[in-house]
């Protein structure tokens, strides 16, 4: 098979393998954090930080949910790193934002954190404020989910069906399920824009 056929082809097989159950549980969750005028604060670094500024806007716009990325603000990010660390600046930020028990985390996550091996401290630190503060901790994660699995309430784990496209495969659906989540009728408050105009 070309490169082509063999990467549909292990998007299809991922498809298959997504537990839905544990996507209608994530909705149910996100459903009852807007019901209680909860933040949704959505954390994630390289690839998967661009995800989360786009997955803030269907949040908002079409769900009614108040979210926020703490990678969205450059000048603050590129402060606290520059004054007080990398691994500090999603803990940081939940920390100034008063983030509570009536708030949630979304990680977006190709490994999920690891303190052992320090791959994405800066989740793992922001995942134990979560943890001390009362938040629900949703995430999309890779590989065996690492730190977000162990601690998270719902997490959605991408299986790894060639060790290859480990990346590619998490944060690409990353994006399917943040999409599966902002349409599912109980969650969506507003149509998409081209939708609408079809209804109308």
């Amino acid at each position: 098979m070309s490169h082509a056929e063999t990467y549909l082809a292990q998007a299809a097989e991922i498809c298959r393998s997504l537990d839905p159950a544990e996507m209608e549980a994530m909705v149910a969750a996100l459903v009852d954090l807007r019901a209680r005028g909860g933040r949704l604060f959505i954390l994630g670094v390289g690839g998967s930080a661009a995800n989360c500024g786009h997955a803030v806007n269907d949040f908002r716009k079409l769900c009614a949910i108040e979210a926020y990325a703490p990678t969205d603000n450059v000048a603050e990010l590129t402060a606290r790193t520059n004054d007080e660390g990398w691994e500090s600046v999603f803990a940081g930020w939940l920390e100034v934002s008063k983030a509570g028990a009536n708030d949630a985390v979304l990680v977006f996550s190709v490994g999920g954190g690891s303190r052992e091996r320090n791959v994405s401290p800066n989740l793992v630190l922001a995942l134990e404020y979560a943890k001390q503060h009362g938040l629900k901790i949703l995430g999309v994660v890779g590989r065996d989910g690492g730190y977000t699995k162990q601690v998270g309430d719902h997490v959605m784990v991408v299986p790894v069906v060639d060790a290859n496209h480990i990346t590619p495969h998490s944060e690409a659906f990353q994006a399917v399920i943040w999409h599966g989540l902002v349409c599912h009728p109980n969650l969506m408050a507003k149509a998409n824009k081209w939708e609408g105009l079809a209804r109308a």
